[in-house]
């Protein structure tokens, strides 16, 4: 074709709400076009880049045996019944019903759709391993749509499944995968960084992160020159308990007037934030929780959902604080709480022996607070959000962080959906196994 006859219109200035010199430049080039808040159309020129990276995809997908199918956009209701995952996806879901008011969704992901597609046709361990993937539009109802088409509400991705008799034949995909992934982004030419991660919402015990370094990226990453590295959602530190040199006192209920965050109650009662117990409120599948953690360190909800294995876990809104407990969300603390709510605590208030933590009435504190004499705690757990110089897990050296930006995220995900939608295959010995999937 005649350059002449391309049809590449260009703009001489980026439009107002354009956030990132990519999606300027993307849009000012002439090879997208935004139509909503997170949908974009791909003109000529954007989609001959779009096939070549395509191309890319399948060459490498295609290298390691995994086979090529298409599935369907509109997935039923019943599927994602069938794993409890209608209710834990989330308001990021995007449902709908038909003319016969049946429920379904345009889907964020297929899992449920490859798992009934193969429980109807796998039988024996012979037909295994199987990998499938497929190269389709997936959507997403992003909360603020943003960086263009980085996190928009309908991407084009390539997802692929596989299927296993055996956790030695998925450790075996695993690698091949991971091998296929990097092999992509070095063909493409991006500088990137594989991390440790959560595998949220998709489930599995084991996952990692393919993120392209970027100084403009929503994922932050920790990493060690030993060569530990993992997502700041997954990452973990080398704990070492920390004591206070303060004796023991007596508990005391003290004014706290006006002081509702940690640092106003620092200030009010002359203590550092590191002193205060932070008492956030949960509420989830099985009821509510309230979770403990220092005052000056932040809190990691996604190790919470993994450690008590709920999705659907979201922090109380003050209204629901305050029906619940009686008391506005700054003064909401341990001591005396409703044995119906579960306390679960960051293994970093262990040490504390004089901490302050909120009454649970209004204008109060309690100082002098030591966990075990003045409440109990159900459990112990790592919720603290790693940063930049925490000792790592494996050498103990500070670890340096980073910024990327997800573009590969590759699963174990063992038995979660075969066990749920009964998926079968039969094993050497003439036993019904569920297959084990990645």
């Amino acid at each position: 074709m005649r350059f002449s006859r391309l049809y590449a219109p260009t703009l001489r200035d980026a439009p107002a709400d354009a956030d990132l010199v990519s999606i300027k430049l993307l849009v000012r080039g002439g090879f997208v076009r935004k139509v909503a808040a997170g949908i974009y159309s791909f003109l000529p020129l954007g989609l001959r880049v779009l096939k070549k990276i395509e191309e890319i995809v399948r060459q490498e997908m295609n290298a390691i045996g995994s086979q090529e199918i298409l599935m369907p956009i509109i997935q039923p209701a019943e599927l994602w019944h069938e794993t409890g995952r209608w209710d834990d996806y989330g308001p990021e879901m995007m449902r709908m019903q038909d003319r016969h008011e049946r429920f379904f969704t345009l889907g964020p992901t297929h899992e449920e759709i490859i798992t009934h597609l193969l429980r109807n046709e796998l039988k024996s361990y012979k037909q295994l391993p199987v990998s499938l993937y497929q190269i389709a539009m997936k959507y997403r109802d992003e909360i603020r749509p943003r960086f263009g088409l980085m996190r928009s509400r309908e991407f084009l991705m390539k997802d692929a499944y596989s299927f296993h008799d055996s956790w030695t034949s998925l450790d075996e995909t695993y690698r091949q995968f991971y091998g296929a992934y990097s092999r992509i982004l070095e063909r493409i030419g991006l500088e990137f960084l594989v991390v440790e991660a959560d595998s949220g919402a998709i489930g599995g015990n084991e996952s990692h992160e393919f993120n392209v370094l970027a100084d403009y990226g929503e994922s932050t990453l920790l990493y060690c020159d030993c060569g530990y590295a993992a997502s700041d959602e997954k990452a973990e530190y080398l704990f070492k308990e920390e004591s206070q040199e303060r004796p023991i006192s007596e508990l005391q209920l003290v004014p706290t007037p006006n002081s509702r965050t940690v640092d106003e109650v620092a200030e009010c009662l002359s203590v550092t934030p590191k002193e205060i117990v932070k008492s956030l409120i949960y509420k989830g599948r099985k009821g509510y929780y309230m979770a403990l953690i220092r005052g000056n360190e932040e809190f990691n909800e996604s190790k919470l959902k993994a450690s008590l294995e709920d999705q659907t876990l979201v922090m109380a809104t003050p209204q629901e604080v305050m029906d619940l407990l009686g008391v506005p969300i700054g003064f909401v603390g341990p001591i005396g709480l409703n044995k119906n709510i579960t306390i679960i605590a960051d293994k970093t208030i262990k040490g504390l022996k004089k901490a302050v933590c909120g009454a649970l009435k209004e204008g109060y504190h309690y100082h002098g607070v030591l966990p075990g004499r003045d409440f109990e705690i159900n459990s112990w757990h790592d919720l603290k959000m790693v940063t930049e110089g925490d000792p790592c897990p494996k050498c103990g050296i500070p670890m340096k962080s980073v910024k990327g930006i997800e573009v590969g995220h590759i699963f174990k995900l063992g038995t979660k959906y075969s066990e749920k939608m009964n998926g079968y295959v039969t094993d050497d010995q003439g036993n019904s196994i569920h297959y084990i999937m990645g």
